[in-house]
């Protein structure tokens, strides 16, 4: 099993700034621990070289005075937002990045790998006209529309297991039947961006294909894996896609300082086994997981390396949580069984795997 996994030693550059819990040391101290652990000595590991993306390859899935307005601010040295600034090092920083999932997409479509990993990717807050929520330019996007461009792609699937749901990917495909969106994520009544409720499934040709499953606090492993088995892999077996796009850092890990789900670094691994597992069996191992999040600076680099464990193929892993897991919430089983029998009901409607 060839893998592919794009980075760029500038990446560290998408710093936003020194009191900010999005840091450039993210991408060094991750990559310090890939080496510690072997990782690109494995014989089936390949490094993919980004190449900076483009405004045509923005304009895919951007409007246009959308992206004038990012270019601009990064020559000024503006924010976009009060949490987002960005600055000429960010934004080259955030091409390299993008280019490094087009590249990790283009390696698996020309037979190059057959699963491929790209790091710092998963920035789900940016919708066509808007960016937020430390996000500028939404790179799974840019990479399903690229993929569709010169690849054919027919049926993407997004599953975004990331804290926070990704009302940008979202939006961007709301009224799209050719791509799935699931996404796992914290109670929004609880979290930024307080969206993404089992009630908003896609409108129009898209209605059915946007699955919202919302986790309380306190959930952990056992729960979050229960979830992703009753909703992510029957959809995916029904859905067929070519590709599966996995988003997701270290976010939901219990120690992370934005999130109260409860993740170890050994469930981020039985995460992209599983992910890794249905994508073996429904799209020939078509993969692209995209681990950018996580403000826990000393977790974020052993689940990270979960990740890509999943996704390269091992069996086990020799990295543990630097802290002692939480017990689970004892209402997280009891209120997440509630949530998926809720959602099931709506989603009767367009899937055969819930009637």
């Amino acid at each position: 099993m060839k893998v592919g996994i794009a980075y760029h030693e500038k990446y560290c550059q998408y710093d936003l700034g020194p009191d900010h819990p999005f840091r450039g040391d993210r991408f060094v101290n991750t990559m310090r621990l890939f080496e510690e652990q072997g990782l690109f000595r494995l014989p089936n590991v390949t490094m993919l070289e980004p190449k900076p993306v483009t405004k045509q390859d923005l304009l895919k899935v951007h409007d246009k005075d959308y992206v004038d307005l990012i270019f601009r601010l990064a020559e000024k040295g503006k924010p976009y937002d009060m949490e987002t600034p960005v600055s000429p090092q960010i934004l080259e920083a955030v091409r390299l990045i993008i280019g490094g999932a087009l590249e990790a997409g283009k390696a698996v479509y020309e037979g190059k790998v057959e699963r491929s990993v790209a790091l710092g990717c998963g920035y789900h807050h940016a919708g066509r006209n808007y960016g937020g929520g430390f996000c500028l330019f939404n790179d799974m996007a840019v990479l399903v529309e690229h993929l569709r461009e010169k690849y054919g792609l027919k049926r993407a699937l997004i599953i975004d297991y990331d804290v926070h749901f990704g009302n940008g990917t979202s939006d961007i495909y709301y009224s799209d039947s050719s791509v799935l969106y699931i996404s796992l994520h914290q109670d929004p009544r609880t979290i930024y961006p307080g969206t993404g409720f089992v009630e908003q499934i896609g409108k129009g040709e898209g209605e059915g294909y946007n699955v919202n499953v919302p986790l309380p606090p306190g959930t952990g492993d056992q729960t979050y894996l229960y979830a992703l088995k009753e909703i992510f892999v029957p959809l995916a077996e029904e859905f067929k896609p070519d590709l599966i796009v996995a988003n997701g850092g270290s976010d939901p890990h219990f120690a992370d300082t934005l999130g109260s789900l409860q993740l170890t670094v050994n469930g981020f691994f039985n995460v992209s086994r599983t992910i890794a597992h249905v994508a073996e069996k429904v799209c020939q191992n078509k993969l692209v997981l995209m681990p950018g999040s996580g403000y826990n600076p000393t977790v974020l680099p052993p689940c990270w390396f979960a990740l890509t464990a999943g996704v390269v193929g091992l069996e086990a892993i020799n990295v543990s949580d630097p802290y002692t897991p939480p017990a689970e919430s004892n209402m997280a089983r009891k209120t997440v069984k509630n949530t998926l029998a809720n959602l099931k009901r709506i989603l009767r409607k367009y899937w055969k795997c819930f009637k």
